[in-house]
């Protein structure tokens, strides 16, 4: 009898043992398909592939629909592939709101707002969107100076954008974009080329501003990631070619802060030149550093390409053996 009750505990024992084994195995297979989901989903925004990206975290909304940084992303992820209807109508289905989601919102209601306001025609690759008595002959020649600049900055960058671009030329205020610019600020990229429309009327000016622009819009595709300002303003000179011939501006030297943040914030019209210039003599610097000019920069493109997983100064000690500190030093004293 008493061995029949050991072996009786033994094989509880050992159902609950294989019980708790399976269950963890249930839980470690499911935290890994959660992992793979999200690392799927990480490598989907960051090449910008919009559908793969709201496939993923709908996924992961599906276990958790109440998880707030889920819910953000999904409604930036409809915002980027331009359904904003869906995302403002998602969001407006939320029960708690955030800054993010409101800026979402926000942004959405003023984009349908210009679609359906604004007049409209398309290339290959573009979108212009544009007000006021705007020629077709303005815009259709704004598209042929864009898919011309599209097509050397995919050479130049070895890269190709996964989606189309839009172009809006406006005179008034309300389509210049969100939030508040000095009054030196003209051309902008924000998700969109904001080009004034009256720059149309001179090729010398508003060739070289759709070039400038498209390179900030092809640097934030490639890199998905907080790119110094200093860095994708001085890339979009270099390419623009506006600049060249500039002297050093007076006044002290920026510092590497001033240069990191966006120079939007700068109401100095004198100090925006000064970031500008050591922007530009800073990205010439690393294009010497590699060997030539815009022909062929294998290093900035690597360069720009880690700043995805690595901050500004680990990426440049990894490709140039230097930070930005150095880099602004050198450039000072060169110039």
């Amino acid at each position: 009898m008493k061995n029949l009750i050991v072996a009786f505990l033994s094989i509880v024992v050992i159902v609950i043992f294989i019980k708790s084994t399976v269950a963890e195995n249930r839980r470690n297979e499911a935290v890994s398909k959660r992992n793979a989901v999200v690392l799927e989903f990480n490598e989907c925004f960051g090449a910008g592939d919009w559908s793969c990206a709201e496939k993923c975290v709908r996924a992961l909304l599906a276990e958790t629909p109440d998880d707030e940084n889920l819910q953000t992303h999904l409604a930036g992820v409809l915002f980027e592939q331009e359904r904003y209807e869906e995302s403002r109508k998602f969001i407006e289905g939320l029960s708690r709101k955030n800054d993010d989601l409101n800026l979402i919102y926000e942004k959405s209601g003023l984009l349908l707002r210009e679609m359906a306001e604004l007049g409209i025609e398309k290339s290959m690759h573009f979108r212009v969107e544009f007000e006021g008595n705007l020629s077709k002959k303005d815009v259709i020649e704004a598209l042929s100076v864009l898919e011309v600049a599209y097509d050397s900055l995919c050479r130049l960058f070895d890269f190709r954008p996964e989606n189309k671009m839009a172009l809006v030329l406006y005179q008034s205020a309300e389509y210049q974009g969100v939030g508040p610019r000095p009054d030196w600020v003209g051309a902008v990229f924000d998700g969109k080329l904001r080009v004034p429309v009256d720059m149309m009327q001179y090729r010398e000016v508003y060739r070289p501003v759709l070039f400038h622009e498209l390179t900030h819009a092809f640097v934030r595709s490639m890199t998905r990631s907080k790119v110094p300002l200093w860095m994708n303003e001085g890339i979009a000179q270099v390419v623009d070619a506006s600049r060249n011939s500039e002297p050093r501006p007076s006044g002290a030297v920026p510092s590497i802060s001033a240069l990191t943040e966006p120079f939007v914030n700068e109401s100095d019209r004198s100090m925006a030149e000064r970031l500008y210039w050591y922007s530009q003599k800073m990205v010439e610097e690393l294009l010497r550093m590699d060997g030539g000019g815009t022909a062929a920069f294998p290093k900035f493109r690597a360069c720009l390409q880690d700043l995805r997983t690595l901050d500004v100064d680990e990426a440049l000690k990894k490709h140039y053996e230097t930070d930005a500190k150095q880099l602004l030093l050198k450039v000072t004293e060169k110039n």
